[in-house]
C-alpha cells in the first residue's frame, strides 16, 4: 500500500535514539539503543557518529562508555536531528522541478508543498525536552 508521507530508517533511527539519550543521565551505547528500539546496533552506530559529527553528541569509548547530548534537551530540535541526517528540507514549488508549469494550475493544488512546510514547522516547535 502506498504511503503519503515517509521518513528514511537513519532518519527514525537519528530521533528515537536522541530521545532516548536525552533520556539517560549518564549517556547511553549504541547496544542498548538497538535493544530498546530493535534497529541495528552498526547501523545505530553509524548514524550516531554522523550525529557525533554534527556537533549534537559527545562519545567515550569503552566498556562503560556511551553517547551523551553535547547541547540541552531544550535547545534541540527534531528539526535539527532530520537534517543532520537527511540534509535540508527541500521545498519546492513544483513536484516535476519545473519553472513554468505547463498546465493552468498545480494538478497537486501544492499540497506536497504545504506538507513539507507543515512537517517542517512541527519538527522545529519539537525540542528533546518534550519527550524526556
Amino acid at each position: 500500500m502506498a504511503k503519503i508521507f515517509s521518513m528514511s530508517d537513519a532518519a527514525s533511527i537519528a530521533i528515537h535514539s536522541m530521545v532516548l539519550i536525552a533520556r539517560s543521565e549518564n549517556g547511553i551505547n549504541a547496544v542498548k539503543i538497538a535493544e530498546y528500539t530493535g534497529f541495528s546496533k552498526n547501523h545505530i552506530s553509524k548514524i550516531l557518529q554522523r550525529l557525533v559529527k554534527d556537533d549534537l553528541l559527545s562519545s567515550v569509548r569503552g566498556p562503560s562508555g556511551g553517547f551523551s547530548l553535547k547541547k540541552r534537551p531544550e535547545d534541540i530540535t527534531l528539526l535539527t536531528i532530520y537534517e543532520a541526517i537527511e540534509g535540508p528540507l527541500d521545498i519546492k514549488e513544483c513536484l516535476m522541478s519545473l519553472e513554468v508549469c505547463r498546465f493552468d494550475q498545480c494538478i497537486m493544488g501544492n499540497v506536497v508543498n504545504k506538507m513539507t512546510l507543515e512537517f517542517r514547522r512541527f519538527l522545529g516547535e519539537q525540542t528533546l525536552k518534550a519527550y524526556i
